[in-house]
């Protein structure tokens, strides 16, 4: 659906307020659609970016901080999120040896059990909800993204 009938607006001050605003309309679209496919899993999107990059990580251990630089929304508070995966069992935390300040993270097996659980079966999911594109178009829609972002 057009974003003009989605969001009953006829006028944009600009071609960029259109795109503007039909980028963060797509954003809320596609992470209300992520968050319908995790649900069942117990886990919320930003935790299971903290339990992507702990899986691209592992065995390797990776700080709270290297965590929040690698997510894909950085405002969230990454200890929080970090405190409940530990209590799910999902992760570990030690103190990080290098600097007593920092924690150091790791997957657990149950946390890799159920990434692949989501890969498996809810995966394909999380990806049709660009399937109206092409393959070229995908493609051609992210570089511009890159484009925008400088």
């Amino acid at each position: 659906m057009k974003l003009e009938q989605e969001l009953k607006m006829s006028k944009f001050k600009s071609e960029w307020h259109r795109v503007t605003l039909n980028i963060l309309f797509t954003s809320y679209w596609l992470n209300d659609k992520v968050r319908h496919v995790l649900k069942p899993y117990g886990i919320t999107g930003q935790q299971y970016n903290v339990l992507r990059i702990l899986r691209g990580q592992h065995p390797n251990p990776i700080s709270t901080s290297e965590i929040r630089d690698r997510m894909l929304d950085r405002m969230p508070d990454t200890s929080r999120i970090v405190d409940r995966l530990h209590n799910q069992g999902l992760l570990e935390r030690k103190t990080c040896k290098a600097d007593k300040r920092l924690v150091d993270v790791c997957i657990t097996d149950a946390g890799l059990k159920l990434l692949s659980d989501v890969d498996n079966l809810a995966g394909p999911n999380i990806d049709n909800h660009l399937h109206a594109l092409t393959e070229d178009e995908a493609r051609t829609l992210s570089e511009l993204l890159d484009k925008a972002r400088g």
